[in-house]
């Protein structure tokens, strides 16, 4: 079975794609393009739009959501109803305006970006399409349905060469900076994201992960290549301090760099300095 697929259609390709370029804005520095982003991703995802409902339906299937068979079916056939409920002309009318607003305020190069998830994206919008024939769309039902129950990491996508896997791979990390820690891509794509969520989720991730700095930042000051030089001693208090000054204040920039680097510096002490 061959998937035809058109990217720019998929909506929810689209926002992942629009999420990792704005990372990447502010990664650069480049309040301008971020900010570019942030408007079109409100404009277009807010609470209530089309493009907003297509795109829970997408997120209610993508993921190793680790749950259980029986479960996947029911989510699989709700997801679906609920997609055939949004009005599939006025759909493609709000996803050519967010794609001629990506044209005029970005640039088409953002539906070049590498998305991980790009297989299991493809399969979701030929499942959801009224063209896809009765055999195919049971078929690929039972993909998505095992991708929500695997444990495996997905695959890259099987129709692209081995050549153009490389290149999104090699865009990816030079966009991102290949030596970026997870957990600090995690926060990031939080805070995009937060610009449509009300930054629920950002504020969660943030509350374990500030608890988390904390613990192992306090750890930090005995190990020895820190309690050794009373100047690292004193810098590093200082962040914990800083740290806990965030619980009562809104999620800012200054508060995202400084967690993005007491995460770099919590990397540095606990690996890199046992590898030392």
């Amino acid at each position: 079975m061959k998937i035809r697929h058109n990217k720019k259609r998929n909506t929810a390709f689209v926002y992942e794609a629009l999420i990792r370029e704005g990372t990447s804005a502010i990664l650069q520095k480049d309040n301008e393009r971020k900010n570019k982003i942030v408007k079109i991703i409100k404009r277009h995802f807010k609470p209530g739009t089309r493009l907003r409902h297509d795109l829970e339906c997408y997120r209610s299937l993508y993921g190793n959501q680790r749950i259980a068979a029986p479960h996947c079916m029911r989510i699989v056939r709700e997801a679906a109803l609920q997609r055939r409920l949004i009005n599939p002309q006025e759909l493609f009318d709000d996803q050519t305006e967010l794609i001629r607003d990506i044209n005029k305020d970005l640039d088409s190069a953002v539906f070049g970006n590498f998305v991980p998830n790009y297989k299991s994206l493809a399969t979701i919008s030929q499942m959801f399409s009224p063209t896809t024939a009765p055999k195919d769309k049971v078929l690929l039902e039972t993909m998505v349905i095992n991708g929500m129950i695997s444990d495996t990491e997905e695959e890259v996508p099987g129709e692209i060469d081995s050549v153009v896997v490389e290149t999104f791979i090699k865009k990816f990390n030079t966009k991102y900076d290949v030596g970026l820690l997870e957990e600090q891509k995690k926060l990031l794509n939080y805070y995009i994201t937060s610009f449509v969520d009300n930054s629920l989720e950002l504020k969660m991730f943030l509350n374990e992960e500030i608890s988390r700095l904390k613990t192992k930042l306090t750890e930090a000051i005995m190990v020895d290549c820190i309690a050794s030089d009373e100047t690292m001693v004193d810098k590093t208090k200082a962040v914990v301090q800083k740290l806990d000054e965030f619980k009562n204040e809104s999620v800012s920039e200054e508060v995202l760099l400084t967690v993005l680097k007491a995460q770099s510096l919590v990397k540095e002490v606990f690996e890199d300095g046992n590898r030392n």
